[in-house]
């Protein structure tokens, strides 16, 4: 008897689970035909997702997922259309890694756009950690970018969201990437596409926004993506018309260039700083301005040389954000100091020598260090999602590689604060130039009084105007058939842009010198003359 009413309890029991999971698994599956109705009905009328109810959907059935009874190791659910699919993993500590492929599932609403998921064994070992017996890995695939529109409505490849979290935890940091794969058959000229996931908070106007760190972004194929991520989230493709991707073969020497060019120039303006510092009179203010110069092009080569290492998925985002803030705030002030060199030039020229402004260098210091501060911490209190890791497109043949630096990600950004930034102080100190120029003219007509004096100013109006001012110019004739010189002699001009700063002082140092000694050598004449 006893024995009947244990048989009798443990069938109630299952009865009683099977009942409770087949009732939750109808509360999930009805929880995600809301949603497939809500973005069908919404994205018919074209209004956006930002309403509180819609934005609680995807943690509703985060939730449900992560809290759902299911038989077996693993379960599958979708859609009436298939526009949203979610599958649970149980999985152990013994865990080995997972592959999940879009060909295994027996509905894909985009079979001729298939998609795939790595997951590497370290991804349970921090929650293991915490001496767990069952972990849950949660997997949401959604065939429709409507739950995760930013500000700007930026177009995602095949309108596929691919998502995945393991328990309640977050998993960042890893140090053997998540790979996502996403095929296609568009065709993508034109396009850069970078590997992004959805920032939730990101954004004030929306419910988030898309942001690339820890994601490196691989184009193995004409027809693949390959995203290498260290956290899990929700990934996407994005896509961003951008200028015609730099040759494959053409890469290897720029970026040599780069190197050993920003490398000479660090030496070179350490070196120039020390000379300066040791030959510097207190009253110079021409001297300590140079000396800024100079400071400002040694900091923006040295942070451009760091930003391709920290723009590697394995640093930290933030790191990567604040050595793009610093590039950033290093090229405007060596931008700066360089409108100020050619407003020294003006001064010098046109008041003859005879200038005096109160606190004239702290004045100068506070425009040229100052003003660029101002504006780089503004951005990042507006929106620090600004500065991040950058790709740039590479083509290889048919396929398409992006590289990563740690710059200004956002376009229009980049446009006022890059380019219109530098578009002004190099037309300022072209219009400093051609006047200079036409001032040096009229001196020549002079040249038996003033010749010396014409001479030394034709250098320093070529050596800061010329060299310092005028290469930044080349950066606006990246387009037809200028793009390939332009990079090239962009790229020599302003990577040896210290040495070239460090060979004019090197001039003027040798014409102020030779200056002296003939003045010593016609005043030890006139007094052997005047003893006679």
């Amino acid at each position: 008897m006893d024995h009947c009413a244990a048989l009798l309890f443990c069938l109630c029991l299952v009865t009683f689970q099977s009942w409770t999971a087949a009732e939750t698994s109808q509360e999930l599956r009805s929880l995600m035909e809301r949603m497939e109705n809500l973005a069908k009905r919404k994205g018919r009328s074209g209004s956006p997702p930002h309403d509180t109810p819609t934005l609680n959907c995807i943690h509703d059935l985060e939730w449900n997922l992560l809290n759902t009874t299911f038989e077996g190791s693993n379960m599958t659910e979708r859609t009436r259309l298939a526009t949203i699919q979610a599958l649970a993993f149980k999985l152990s500590c013994d865990f080995t890694g997972l592959l999940l492929s879009s060909a295994a599932l027996e509905q894909d609403p985009q079979a001729w756009a298939p998609h795939r998921m790595q997951f590497p064994a370290e991804l349970t070992r921090k929650a293991c950690q915490t001496r767990r017996k069952e972990l849950r890995l949660i997997c949401v695939y959604f065939y429709t970018s409507f739950f995760f529109q930013d500000d700007t409505n930026s177009p995602l490849l095949n309108n596929r969201v691919l998502g995945a979290q393991l328990g309640h935890d977050r998993v960042n940091n890893l140090s053997e990437p998540i790979n996502i794969s996403f095929w296609h058959n568009q065709s993508l000229e034109g396009h850069t596409l970078t590997c992004v996931f959805w920032k939730e908070g990101a954004s004030k106007n929306s419910s988030g926004a898309w942001s690339s760190d820890g994601c490196l972004t691989e184009q193995p194929s004409p027809d693949q993506v390959l995203c290498r991520c260290n956290h899990l989230s929700y990934f996407a493709v994005l896509m961003q018309i951008s200028p015609a991707p730099i040759p494959a073969e053409l890469l290897p020497p720029l970026t040599y260039i780069s190197l050993v060019g920003c490398s000479i120039s660090i030496v070179a303006s350490l070196l120039t700083i020390l000379l300066h510092l040791q030959s510097r009179k207190k009253s110079d203010f021409m001297v300590h301005s140079h000396i800024n110069l100079h400071a400002s092009v040694l900091l923006l080569n040295v942070t451009f040389l760091l930003s391709p290492v920290l723009a590697k998925p394995s640093v930290p985002g933030s790191a990567c954000m604040v050595l793009a803030a610093i590039l950033h705030y290093a090229l405007l002030c060596c931008l700066t100091w360089m409108a100020i060199e050619g407003f020294n030039l003006y001064l010098l020229l046109v008041r003859v020598y005879n200038v005096y402004i109160r606190r004239y260098l702290l004045k100068l210091c506070v425009l040229g260090w100052g003003v660029p501060a101002i504006l780089v911490l503004l951005l990042l209190a507006v929106k620090s999602s600004v500065y991040g890791p950058l790709s740039i497109s590479q083509e290889n043949g048919t396929a398409f590689r992006n590289i990563s630096i740690c710059w200004v990600q956002n376009p229009k950004v980049r446009s006022v604060l890059v380019m219109g930034y530098g578009g002004l102080t190099s037309l300022f100190n072209l219009v400093v130039l051609t006047w200079a120029l036409q001032v040096l003219r009229r001196l020549r007509a002079r040249e038996k009084a003033l010749g010396a004096r014409a001479c030394r100013d034709a250098v320093t109006v070529l050596g800061l105007t010329v060299l310092l001012g005028t290469t930044w110019v080349l950066a606006f004739f990246s387009f037809g058939i200028f793009l390939l010189p332009q990079l090239f002699l962009f790229t020599i001009f302003n990577s040896l842009y210290g040495f070239f700063l460090f060979l004019w002082f090197c001039s003027q140092r040798c014409c102020t010198e030779a200056e002296a000694e003939a003045g010593t050598e016609m005043e030890a004449f006139s007094s052997s003359q005047m003893m006679r």
